[in-house]
């Protein structure tokens, strides 16, 4: 279309002045908008690339959390049924909790608060209590689930918002999973 212009212009005695402006301006447009793509693609990658930088964390922090959770509740059990002594290093279940807070959305964050003083609360029935050692006074199985009722409850609030924040499509769980606080799918 410009070279008919330019032929056109060419046989009226017109200079060439006004194609080469047009080809000039039409470049620099494309050359604009190829710019403009380019810095939008990489902002929209880099975007892309955080959120899932960040869900990978989660997802690492979350699985270490509720690992130890699972890890700890069945050494106590065990320890429990078997009348005998136990130990778990405490500093690692703090720093999962620290973690997973840490790379977690704020009502995942409380959530996890709340499981942390779920699980401390179980803690004072079943291991901190000298009066309840393993070794001397075991609880029962039925006094083991009472004692983890809470937690368990606390643990199903905690994954829910997890799958929430993770995915909306993720369907609320009533039941919790794993360790042996779970008491199968109703909780108790």
């Amino acid at each position: 279309m410009a070279l008919r212009s330019y032929r056109r212009n060419q046989k009226d005695g017109e200079g060439g002045g006004a194609w080469v402006l047009e080809a000039l301006v039409t470049t620099a447009a494309g050359a604009l908008c190829a710019t403009a793509g380019v810095l939008v693609g990489g902002v929209v990658t880099y975007r892309a690339q955080d959120r899932q930088w960040l869900r990978d964390r989660q997802l690492i922090a979350y699985q270490e959390l509720i690992g130890h959770y699972a890890k700890f509740t069945m050494e106590i059990s065990r320890a429990h049924a078997d009348r005998r002594g136990w130990d778990y290093d405490w500093g690692e279940w703090s720093a999962a909790l620290t973690r997973a807070s840490l790379v977690a959305p704020a009502d995942v964050a409380a959530e996890i608060d709340d499981f942390g003083r779920a699980v401390g609360t179980f803690l004072d029935k079943t291991a901190r209590d000298p009066a309840r050692d393993p070794l001397l006074h075991p609880l029962s199985a039925e006094e083991f689930a009472q004692a983890g009722r809470a937690p368990a409850r606390a643990q199903v609030r905690l994954v829910n918002a997890i799958r929430r924040s993770l995915g909306r499509h993720q369907k609320a769980l009533p039941f919790p999973m794993g360790g042996s606080l779970a008491g199968g799918r109703d909780g108790r």
